[in-house]
This record gives structure tokens, C-alpha cells and sequence, in this order.
């Protein structure tokens, strides 16, 4: 047997425990070959790709991104997508694929597999969004990188008597700000899934800063947008994927803030170094589990599933419905959040 493997999307922190994984399963369990596709579906269409042994996979576990590549294109963007997938398979003799990857990886994955490949997709996302999972690979170490941000950007600011904005990665949904936020203390966090008034963010800053010499930290995801009519923000631009270009919220609620407050207030944009670097230690283990539980699939014949953490274990389910919708912080926790707000 001879299986696929591609990174499909943003990078992500745990990928290579996960190919690791994958490659440790097949070649000393099931008598297998992996073949890496390199940058995503992209190496699929061109037909680019490396082997990939337990030997030349060694000391990848600790290592941030992918060592195989990754890019956002897909097999739907070309015309003759999916005869070039079929091509390369075909030639390179891959009997069917792991897919590893967020949101748009794992949609072009159920696509794919509705059009007759074999392939069992593998969940990451530092966004958590995914449906149908618990947990993806990816978030913890996000959150753990926000939470440090946030300790220190409390010592500076109360050094000043400061409101300090971190704008955290969040398209849709708010698991990052939401989770940093906690376990930041942050006094305000502001998610997708719940439009806000600024006038009330403000009014809770001052409420704080009046019982006394606080500082104050306001975390926004940067998919974070007001309430309608009561601040004014740009729409943004899309990319050549579709997707809108996100970020700078943090500098338009900041501004809001100050000139609302009188209080010094200082914007600090994480941005890509929540995805960089050394995978937390609990996502070296998810991903391990998903690598091998993937190959465990693809071994059995159970085509079309994503392997997802669930109460405590990895089973399969169905790939169509882990995409079919996005999966959004929860109200029970938001709900805690805001015990601690202002």
C-alpha cells in the first residue's frame, strides 16, 4: 500500500508530529509507503513529492510548520483540478491520501473524496472551529503563546496605569481570545460571535480604572466586529483565495478607547507568531494520536471520515458534516468570561 500525505492551509504547530506519526504507523506496522505532496494540494496538481521514511522523519516531532510545505490552493480553483489529482496518483501509484488541514483543506477534501479518492482528513486549526472535534492540534499551543503575551503586557501596563489591546487570530469564531483571555485575566475580551458596543467596553474601562490605580487588558479576536451603527470599521479586502484580509480591529477599538477615556491605551497585534514555533506538549500528543489513528482508518478502508477527539478518545466521523458548519465558542464559556470582565 502506498498512501498521500499533504498540509493543506495556514501553518500549524503539531503538523510534523503529525506526518511523523502517520509515516511511524505505516512503515512499521502496516508495511506501507507515504509519499509527501509537497505544499498542499498544490503538490498534487503538479506532481511534486518526497518519500518519507521513519529515518528522514526523525527529530520533526519538536519542530513548528511543516516540513513538507503547505499553500492555500486546492483542486476546485483549476478547471482540470481533479484530473490532475488523479493524474499524479495514478502515476506516483498512491492508493488513497491524508489530509491535514483546517476549514478550506478538509471542504476541497470532502469535495475530492466525493469525486472518487480514497482519503481520511486529519483536523488542525489554531482556531479550534472545527466541527465534530473537541479539539484540534494547534490551539493549545496558540493559547499558551496569547496567555504569555498577556502576563507580560500586564507587568508594562500597570508600570504605566495603561490599557493595553492584543488582537489575537480569530476569523470566526473566539476560542483563542476567549481562552487567552481567561487565562490571561484579561478585563475585557471581545469575539465574533458576539458583536460589542464600544460604549459599554469603554464604560467598564472606567468603572475598573476608577476604584483605583488598575491597569487594564482588552483582548479582540481579530474577527471581533461591533455592534451595527455603533462604530464605524472598513470592509476588508479579499484575497485570491476569497478570504477577507483580517486584523487591525485592535487599532480602531484602541483609538476608540483613548479618545472615549483619557486612558493611554497601546496595541499589540500577535499575528503569525501564535502559529510559530515548538508545539506544546499536548498537542505533540493529539497529533500523534490523529497521525496514527488516520493510518488506522486508511488501513481499514474507512474512506471519507476525519479522525476527532471526543470525550476522551479519537474515533471517526463522517468528513461532509465536520465541514458542513463551523463549530463556535461556546455560551456556557463566554458566559464564564464574563464573570471577569469590568
Amino acid at each position: 500500500m502506498r498512501v498521500g500525505v499533504l498540509t493543506g492551509g495556514g501553518d500549524c504547530p503539531g503538523l510534523n508530529a503529525v506526518i511523523r506519526a502517520v509515516v511511524r504507523k505505516a512503515e512499521r506496522e502496516l508495511d506501507a509507503q507515504v509519499l509527501g505532496f509537497l505544499d498542499g494540494w498544490s503538490g498534487l496538481l503538479d506532481d511534486r513529492s518526497v518519500e518519507l521514511t521513519v529515518a528522514n522523519c526523525r527529530g520533526i516531532l519538536p519542530r513548528g510548520g511543516t516540513i513538507i510545505g503547505t499553500s492555500r490552493y486546492q483542486p476546485f480553483m483549476f478547471a482540470d483540478g481533479m484530473d490532475r489529482v488523479r493524474a499524479t496518483m495514478a502515476r506516483r501509484e498512491v492508493d488513497a491520501l491524508v489530509v491535514i488541514g483546517g476549514e478550506g483543506t478538509l471542504s476541497a477534501a470532502t469535495r475530492v473524496y466525493e469525486e472518487g479518492i480514497a482519503l481520511v482528513g486529519v483536523p488542525k486549526t489554531i482556531d479550534n472551529d472545527i466541527d465534530c472535534t473537541e479539539r484540534t492540534f494547534g490551539f493549545d499551543t496558540a493559547v499558551q503563546i496569547a496567555t504569555d503575551a498577556i502576563d507580560r503586557l500586564h507587568t508594562t501596563a500597570e508600570s504605566h496605569n495603561r490599557v493595553m489591546v492584543v488582537e489575537v487570530m480569530g476569523r470566526h469564531v473566539g476560542h483563542i481570545a476567549t481562552w487567552a483571555g481567561i487565562a490571561g485575566g484579561a478585563t475585557v475580551t471581545l469575539v465574533p460571535e458576539e458583536p460589542f458596543d464600544i460604549g459599554e467596553v469603554c464604560e467598564a474601562l472606567i468603572r475598573r480604572h476608577e476604584r483605583g490605580p488598575y491597569a487594564s487588558i482588552v483582548v479582540v479576536a481579530e474577527g471581533a466586529l461591533p455592534k451595527e451603527g455603533t462604530l464605524d470599521v472598513k470592509e476588508p479586502e479579499v484575497d485570491q483565495y476569497g478570504h477577507k484580509r483580517l486584523g487591525g480591529i485592535c487599532n480602531v477599538v484602541a483609538a476608540e478607547i483613548e479618545a472615549r477615556t483619557g486612558y493611554e491605551t497601546r496595541v499589540t497585534v500577535l499575528g503569525h507568531v501564535q502559529r510559530g514555533g515548538t508545539p506544546t506538549s499536548l498537542d505533540r500528543v493529539l497529533s500523534t494520536w490523529f497521525g496514527v489513528a488516520a493510518m488506522e482508518a486508511i488501513a481499514d478502508g474507512d474512506f471519507g471520515k476525519m479522525v476527532a477527539f471526543q470525550n476522551g478518545k479519537v474515533v471517526r466521523v463522517e468528513l461532509a458534516k465536520a465541514t458542513a458548519s463551523l463549530k463556535y465558542t461556546s455560551p456556557e464559556l463566554l458566559r464564564t468570561a464574563r464573570t471577569f470582565f469590568a
